[in-house]
C-alpha cells in the first residue's frame, strides 16, 4: 500500500481518535469528581462559565489562547521536517528578553512600526537560540531533543541573571525589566481583561504559515524531507539545510511568542514569567497531529479548559489540577496513538512502500 493512501486514512481516523481522547479524559475527570461527591452539573456548569460568560472571562481565554497557538505552531513546524523542537520554551524567554529590551530602549517611533519591529527581532533572538541545536543536527546528528532540553534551562537561568543584575528596574522589588514604551505596547481588547489584539497577530502568523507549507516550494521541500530525508537528498533537496531552517523558523515564532506576552500582557520582562507555555505548546500540536489548521481549534480548546479551570475552583472548591489530570489523559491517548500511526508507517516504509 502507498504512503499516499496510508496518509488519507490517517486523516480520516485522527480527528476520531482524538475526540475519543478528549472523551476518556471528561470521563475520567467526571469520574474523580464523583468519587469526591461534587455535583457534576454545577462543576461543569462552572467551567463553561469560567471560560466564556462575561468579558473577563472570555479575555481570560483568549488570553491563554495565544501563547498556545504559537508555541504550538513552533513545534508543528520543526515536526514538519522531522525535528522536534521541544526548546520553544527557551526559545520564547529570549524573545521576550529582546521585546523587552527594544520596547523599552527604542524611542519615538510609530506604535505600529515600533511593534513590528519589536516583533521582528524577538522573532530573530528565537530564531538564533534555535539555529544551535538545529546546527548540531544537521551537522553531527545530536539529538536535537536533548539538546533543546538543556537549552531551555540556559535561556531561563541566563535571562534570570540579566533580569536580576543587567537590566533590573530599580524602582520595583520583584525582578522584572523597566515598562516598554507606550508605543509598543499591544492594544487591549475585551477590558478588563488582558486579551489584546495579539490574538490577531497570532491568528495572522498561522494564516501566513499554512500559505508556505501548502503553497509554496519551500513547504514541500519542508514536508517531503519530514517524510524520507533519503529520498529528499536523492530528488536534490538540501535535507540538513532544510531541517536547519525548520529549527530556525520554529525558533522565530517561539521569539514572537514571548513578545507578545511582554508586549500585551506583561509591559515588562518578569522573571520566570512563563509557566510552561512553550511546552504546552508540544500538547497543542501533539493532539492537532501537526496539522496547522487545526491547532486553532485545540489551542482553543485547550485554552478554555484552562480559564474555565480557574472558575471552576472558585466557585465549586474542585481543584484546577483536576483540569490538569483530564489534559494529562487526553495528551496520554493522543500520544498513544500517534506513536500506532508512527511505527504503521516505519513497517510499511520498510517493507519497500513507494514514499510518494
Amino acid at each position: 500500500m502507498k504512503l499516499n493512501l496510508l496518509d488519507r486514512l490517517d486523516k480520516l481516523q485522527a480527528p476520531l481518535n482524538v475526540l475519543v481522547a478528549v472523551l476518556i479524559g471528561f470521563i475520567i475527570g467526571t469520574g474523580l469528581m464523583l468519587v469526591e461527591g461534587h455535583n457534576i452539573g454545577e462543576a461543569y456548569t462552572a467551567l463553561f462559565n469560567g471560560a466564556f460568560s462575561g468579558r473577563f472571562n472570555f479575555g481570560g481565554t483568549l488570553e491563554r489562547f495565544v501563547p498556545l497557538l504559537l508555541s504550538g505552531l513552533a513545534f508543528a513546524i520543526s515536526s514538519k521536517a522531522s525535528v522536534f523542537n521541544v526548546g520553544v520554551e527557551g526559545q520564547l524567554y529570549f524573545g521576550a528578553m529582546a521585546a523587552a529590551y527594544f520596547g523599552y530602549t527604542i524611542v519615538g517611533l510609530p506604535s505600529f512600526l515600533h511593534i513590528t519591529l519589536v516583533l521582528l527581532l524577538a522573532g530573530l533572538a528565537g530564531a538564533l537560540w534555535a539555529l544551535i541545536p538545529g546546527f548540531l543536527r544537521a551537522a553531527y546528528r545530536v539529538n536535537e531533543v536533548c539538546t533543546t532540553i538543556m537549552l531551555n534551562y540556559v535561556a531561563i537561568y541566563f535571562t534570570s541573571y540579566i533580569v536580576n543584575h543587567l537590566f533590573k528596574n530599580p524602582h520595583i522589588g520583584v525582578p522584572q525589566t523597566p515598562n516598554i514604551q507606550e508605543s509598543a505596547l499591544l492594544a487591549r481588547i475585551l477590558m478588563p481583561s488582558r486579551a489584546n489584539i495579539g490574538v490577531y497577530i497570532a491568528l495572522g502568523i498561522v494564516l501566513f504559515f499554512i500559505w508556505l507549507m501548502d503553497y509554496t516550494t519551500l513547504g514541500y521541500k519542508i514536508k517531503t524531507v519530514g517524510l524520507n530525508p533519503q529520498f529528499a537528498t536523492y530528488a536534490g533537496f538540501q535535507a540538513r539545510s532544510i531541517m536547519v531552517g525548520a529549527m530556525v523558523l520554529s525558533g522565530f515564532i517561539g521569539g514572537i511568542t514571548g513578545a507578545i506576552q511582554v508586549l500585551g500582557i506583561h509591559g515588562y520582562f518578569l522573571d520566570n514569567f512563563s509557566k510552561s507555555l512553550g511546552f504546552d505548546g508540544i500538547m497543542v500540536a501533539l493532539l492537532a497531529r501537526n496539522n496547522l489548521k487545526v491547532l486553532p481549534f485545540v489551542a482553543f480548546f485547550l485554552a478554555a479548559l484552562k480559564s474555565g479551570a480557574v472558575g471552576m475552583e472558585r466557585f465549586t472548591g474542585i481543584p484546577r489540577e483536576l483540569i490538569g489530570i483530564m489534559e494529562a489523559v487526553i495528551i496520554l491517548f493522543a500520544a498513544a496513538e500517534a506513536i500506532i500511526v508512527i511505527r504503521r508507517r516505519l513497517s510499511y516504509q520498510k517493507g519497500g512502500a513507494e514514499v510518494v
